[in-house]
């Protein structure tokens, strides 16, 4: 029997929940917001989610260079606060009737960058509250209650939004993301290993290196580039391609958007029991051939507009790159130095999160130009892509995760 997990990280689990029903339950309420209360176009809505986004694509990198410098659980606990901070702002001006889109944007991206720096410093103090060999089954936890937060969050946003108005929404998530700080203060303090101050540069050229020279970590960085561009190809534009081309209301959007978290939810329970099946290699490779099989699906609702096709699609995305991300973040963690893992998660973040305002920019200008169906057959693209770049690497024939550690 594996032994039990340490209480330190049970705290770390606790604010991760909270920290992403609070994500996701604004993440929810922002497009919903901007296409029924504001008016927003599927090009407008694209816009607002790239600026949600940027952030992992400007702050990833700095970030990770201060994961590895100063207390990562004050870090994380500060990025809760400055999140919390946006949210409440966002609340009072909706409550004073003084909301427009572009406000709303730029608050999304103060949010958001309290969530890179949460994102990043995470996976860099894993290591340090629990042994080696139970990495994999902490990840799994820490997936468990985001997955939770996927599949309660847009339901739970939509039907508020719906039901009791935005600003309940957004106090509630205001709420979650204060309790996610006040947990993440009460961790033992862990402190860095002493080593000389470098410049910026320099560090970050160790991690981008260390990335850019593993044979695993390369081709498991562009697939996940080309994942996460097209799945916010296809994120900028859901929310009105589902009201206008589905007819869902906003009830019906988070339940299609919850259906993502269910499968995430199925896909962590049931992640070692399909480990203790397939290599480690193969589990790795189920990630990014479910993205492929629910970005054709999505396509097909294009000709077939039935909202069961959309839930099944999006219970596909959920459900099994939630085992490429158990997986590849412990593979990570189980071939990354400690001293360099702040800055190896912030290259990636950076790279694949960073993706993600280049795909919502990417939705927005050709939903302007050529309409939302052809952004579904873009994100398709990406999909057939990153299937390619995965299958085609070292990566699938791992047999185990030893294997992969001494590669």
């Amino acid at each position: 029997m594996p032994a039990p997990l340490p209480a330190a990280f049970r705290q770390l689990s606790w604010s991760n929940l909270a920290a992403q029903c609070s994500e996701q339950l604004a993440l929810a309420a922002a497009p919903l917001v901007a296409v029924l209360l504001l008016g927003a176009s599927a090009a407008q809505a694209g816009w607002l989610q790239t600026a949600q986004t940027l952030p992992f694509l400007l702050l990833s990198l700095a970030a990770g260079v201060l994961a590895d410098r100063v207390s990562r659980r004050w870090l994380m606990a500060g990025a809760e606060l400055l999140r919390a901070a946006s949210l409440l702002a966002v609340l009072l001006l909706l409550l004073g009737g003084a909301l427009n889109l572009p406000v709303l944007a730029a608050l999304g991206f103060l949010g958001a960058i309290g969530t890179v720096v949460y994102s990043v410093a995470a996976p860099a103090l894993l290591p340090s509250l629990v042994a080696r060999a139970q990495l994999g089954d902490a990840n799994r936890w820490l997936e468990l209650a985001r997955s939770g937060a996927y599949a309660a969050g847009p339901a739970l946003g939509g039907a508020l939004v719906g039901w009791m108005g935005a600003s309940v929404a957004y106090g509630v998530a205001t709420a979650l993301s204060l309790l996610a700080a006040i947990t993440l203060a009460r961790l033992p303090e862990q402190r860095a290993a002493a080593r000389p101050r470098r410049h910026l540069l320099q560090e970050l050229r160790e991690g981008a290196g260390f990335v850019a020279g593993h044979s695993l970590l390369r081709p498991i960085l562009l697939t996940a580039v080309f994942f996460n561009t097209g799945w916010f190809v296809l994120q900028a534009i859901y929310v009105a391609y589902a009201v206008q081309h589905l007819g869902l209301t906003a009830w019906g959007v988070g339940v299609t958007l919850a259906i993502y978290g269910g499968g995430m939810v199925a896909g962590a329970w049931v992640a070692p029991r399909v480990a203790a099946r397939l290599r480690f290699g193969t589990l790795v490779a189920v990630g990014p051939a479910c993205g492929l099989a629910a970005a054709l699906l999505m396509l097909l609702t294009a000709w077939v507009p039935h909202p069961a096709l959309a839930g099944l699609s999006f219970f596909l995305f959920g459900a099994g790159p939630i085992l490429w991300t158990i997986a590849t973040t412990t593979l990570r963690q189980a071939v990354t130095p400690q001293a360099l893992l702040g800055r190896v998660s912030a290259v990636i973040m950076t790279a694949t999160f960073g993706a993600r305002p280049v795909g919502a920019a990417i939705g927005a200008l050709v939903a302007a130009r050529l309409g939302m169906e052809a952004c579904l057959a873009m994100a398709a693209l990406c999909f057939l892509v990153q299937f390619g770049l995965i299958t085609t690497s070292p990566v699938p024939r791992l047999e185990t995760l030893s294997q992969g550690a001494t590669a």
